[in-house]
């Protein structure tokens, strides 16, 4: 018996474990479809290749297993900046591109773009498949160089001509490997001596902190992170531009490692004698592991589960190849350190409630605010608004920024998410709509709120047709100041005339555009509403929209770029 080579192509992926496809269907890929179609795995059709990009990333960032998206030749171009978030968050979607002919490769085809050679730099892994019994060879390969040490996305090019060809339907059975269906990626074990060396630097230390990373995540370790906290006392800070590892309201989580967005972070690696950075790499966000945000006198350990990651951390004091949560095993089970930081931990738990008061103190009244909502108290009662174990996606510039401080105020003062989602280390808009989708996706019995930026919204808000069409009700928040105000807020402080210049919109009307759609709307511009109205858009059951007046409010780490001081220690 024969089948297409998309039939193939399914097949292999399936016995994989995909569960979770989305494209733009077009000619190039029927042959997929059909094949996803007879191997019962679901395919969601979104609006645009960049919508379904980013639709595959949310579902692959939540359940930690690859989702598919596949594309023609020409909405590989339009995927592009989904596999450019993807790359930035370790994010290991599997990206197919149905491609022009390979037969008369090179002279012009219909639709032929060089899309193995434009993907390389933003995936693991981007090849073409030239031989259609090679096809299960192909993803099984791809497959696990996504999900094998450095997590990453990775791009699989299968010409139209072989995709509609028609193979033997045991093709590539017959060699190794043998075993086609998913098998867990192999985990790198700590070497002894260099454990050894690792652990004599914690038994030693006064101040030591634990900043976690991607790495984390993606090795399934966060129960043994909050094990590992609670056992030595130890607290523990979050890289930014990822899922938080550990939700807010743990004792043992202080905030985002970011000087500007959570100022104690400061202090606490001032102070420290010890960093260990598990699963994180040393780039920007942690100034390359120098200082003035790691001080000389602090001893700098990288912990990470690949060489790849390792190769990015040169400047640690010391470096450790391990699994997270091998790492953490071997810590849990030292009773030395059982709550062996205690007093250091307590300070750094007292110095974040004295953060919330004051930050929460801080926030201008109406009367400074012409009335109109602050953004840190939008983010703050939408939160007010969600039960428990409700997610929140954020999408935004300084829409983004505010609600991160948002969360670590609300989560100590004992609110309880689901979890979170919202833009990577490249900041890019519009993927607020496309993380929500998925996240009730993989929750259908939790609520799923965005608080998204209007410019955000703009960018990527045609993706709500999804929630729709596959009555996934979400509710979007919209954080509505007329304009890019982070963008805004930078050019007041940089111009000369201390204006800004082309970043504002017209006064677009959101909740009604939902209500066109079938779905909920209401505007709100007295802040006293906002909690009601979005009761009343989750109680609605459909998808919604409120559209809330606020004032743009320059946040800590955009106002820190604006400072040649500041953004000197950054970069």
């Amino acid at each position: 018996m024969k089948v297409r080579g998309g039939m193939l192509l399914a097949r292999a992926l399936q016995q994989k474990g995909v569960k979770q496809v989305f494209t733009l269907s077009g000619g190039f890929c029927n042959p997929a479809l059909e094949g996803f179609m007879r191997c019962g795995i679901p395919v969601i059709n979104a609006p645009h290749e960049q919508v379904a990009g980013h639709l595959a990333d949310g579902y692959t960032r939540i359940t930690r297993h690859p989702a598919v998206c596949l594309v023609g030749p020409e909405g590989f171009a339009n995927a592009i900046p989904a596999m450019m978030e993807a790359w930035g968050e370790r994010s290991p979607v599997i990206f197919v591109t149905g491609s022009s002919t390979l037969k008369r490769q090179g002279a012009g085809g219909f639709k032929e773009i060089d899309d193995v050679a434009i993907a390389a730099p933003l995936t693991k892994y981007s090849a073409q498949i030239t031989d259609g019994e090679r096809i299960p060879e192909f993803v099984d390969r791809a497959f696990k160089i996504a999900m094998s040490g450095y997590p990453g996305p990775v791009h699989i090019s299968l010409p139209v001509d072989i995709m509609f060809s028609a193979y033997e339907e045991t093709s590539g059975r017959d060699e190794r490997p043998f075993q086609h269906e998913y098998r867990p990626p192999p985990k790198a074990y700590p070497d002894p001596d260099t454990l050894s060396e690792v652990l004599a630097a914690l038994e030693k230390a006064q101040r030591p902190i634990l900043i976690g990373g991607h790495g984390i995540w993606w090795s399934r370790s966060e129960g043994l992170l909050e094990q590992v906290a609670e056992h030595c006392a130890i607290p523990v800070f979050n890289v930014p531009y990822h899922q938080k590892l550990l939700g807010e309201q743990s004792d043992v989580y202080m905030g985002l490692a970011d000087i500007h967005q959570y100022s104690p972070s400061k202090t606490a690696i001032d102070e420290s004698d010890l960093v260990l950075m598990v699963g994180c790499r040393l780039d920007n966000q942690m100034n390359f592991g120098n200082p003035p945000l790691f001080p000389s006198t602090t001893k700098l350990v990288c912990i990470n589960g690949s060489h790849e990651e390792l190769e990015m951390n040169r400047s640690a004091d010391a470096a450790l190849l391990s699994d997270p949560g091998a790492f953490f095993e071997f810590l849990l089970a030292q009773p030395k350190l059982k709550g062996r930081f205690q007093d250091w931990f307590e300070l750094n738990r007292k110095r974040r409630g004295d953060w919330v008061k004051k930050t929460v103190d801080e926030i201008p009244d109406l009367n400074e605010t012409g009335g109109q909502i602050h953004p840190l108290n939008l983010a703050l009662d939408v939160q007010k608004a969600l039960a428990d174990e409700d997610w929140l996606v954020i999408d935004g510039g300084n829409t983004h920024f505010w609600s991160e401080i948002a969360v670590n105020i609300a989560g100590y003062q004992g609110q309880v998410l689901g979890n979170i989602l919202h833009p990577g280390t490249f900041s890019m808009l519009g993927v607020g709509v496309s993380f929500a989708i998925t996240a009730k996706m993989n929750q259908p019995e939790q609520n799923v709120v965005l608080i998204s930026g209007d410019g955000a919204f703009l960018s990527g808000g045609l993706s709500v047709e999804a929630a729709f069409q596959e009555n996934l009700p979400i509710v979007v928040v919209i954080d509505n100041n007329g304009g890019l105000d982070c963008i805004s807020q930078q050019q007041e402080r940089l111009f000369e005339s201390e204006t800004h210049f082309a970043t504002d919109f017209r006064d677009i009307p959101f909740h009604t555009m939902f209500e066109g759609l079938g779905g909920y709307g209401e505007l709100v511009e007295n802040p006293e509403d906002l909690v009601p109205a979005v009761q009343r858009a989750i109680a609605s059951g459909k998808t919604a929209c409120v559209n809330v007046k606020s004032k743009g409010h320059i946040s800590p780490i955009v106002l820190a770029t604006t400072s040649k001081r500041d953004k000197a220690s950054i970069e």
